[in-house]
């Protein structure tokens, strides 16, 4: 057995591949969702299996496993699976070359780990609320909520004037505290990918989505909102650069993003829930 620690944005990525390409069989990764995504993304395509123990601030990918937020309780859990070789080809997102795991954020909430991630310090101290003093600046002073900020094209068809879109490999969205954040039941690692699409940014339309996620399985489409699920192919475009990231990491500013599903491009270790 072989643990190496890593200490700067990629390093995740290259010690994955190198495990891959040395035929190690399983790789695991203790993090958050930033390190599983590098992790994951260094392994999809090999026949290199991922475990996952939760060390983040939210750890949305593998709470939405079933698993535990403890790092003890999870290990236990995973442990279990790969015990019982509970191990499943899964499918993940990719934009622009790069993996992703639960979801990619086009517009606002990306210039919102944006903010969070200019204090990585007090990220690592105070977590979640961090993220809700950054959403609120984000609302309030930095995200212009005037115009739209993107175009965007799935499977072909296109929706114009895009203020913010997550599209999703799974569900939920995210956490707040324990609560999950749903946004669609058709979201699915063993699916295609859903996206959701704002086409205005107004108070009372994103109070109903937040209180609709956090209240039920999934939140209704409506004039603001466009909904698609069963997706395979989205471009996202505009003549001035967008905000995205990825599982939570902020990827910085382009003027096109090409997000496509991969089937079966990572086998993972799933847990095993006693």
């Amino acid at each position: 057995m072989q643990v190496v620690e890593t200490n700067e944005r990629g390093h995740a990525t290259r010690f994955a591949q190198d495990a891959a390409e040395r035929g190690v069989d399983t790789v695991v990764a203790f993090g958050g969702d930033g390190t599983l995504n590098e992790v994951a993304t260094g392994l999809a395509g090999s026949k290199t299996a991922l475990m996952m123990l939760p060390g983040g601030s939210t750890n949305v990918f593998v709470r939405s496993l079933g698993a535990s937020n403890d790092p003890t309780i999870a290990l236990q859990q995973f442990s279990s699976g790969l015990d019982h070789d509970n191990v499943h080809p899964i499918s993940l997102g990719r934009a622009n070359g790069r993996y992703f795991c639960f979801h990619a954020g086009i517009g606002f909430d990306a210039a919102v780990v944006e903010l969070v991630e200019r204090r990585a310090s007090l990220k690592r101290i105070i977590g979640q609320p961090l993220f809700a003093f950054s959403a609120l600046q984000a609302w309030l002073a930095t995200y212009d909520r005037k115009y739209p900020h993107f175009n965007v094209e799935i499977d072909g068809r296109k929706t114009p004037n895009g203020y913010f879109t997550i599209v999703l490999n799974s569900n939920p969205y995210t956490y707040i505290g324990k609560k999950a954040v749903n946004l669609s039941t058709a979201a699915s690692i063993d699916k295609k990918l859903v996206a959701i699409t704002f086409r205005k940014l107004t108070t009372p339309l994103v109070l109903r989505t937040v209180l609709q996620a956090i209240r039920q399985d999934q939140i209704s489409p409506s004039s603001g909102i466009e909904v698609r699920t069963d997706v395979e192919d989205i471009k996202v475009n505009f003549e001035a650069p967008f905000p995205y990231q990825l599982d939570g990491d902020y990827l910085g500013e382009l003027n096109s993003l090409h997000i496509e599903h991969c089937p079966e491009a990572l086998r993972l270790v799933k847990p095993i829930i006693i």
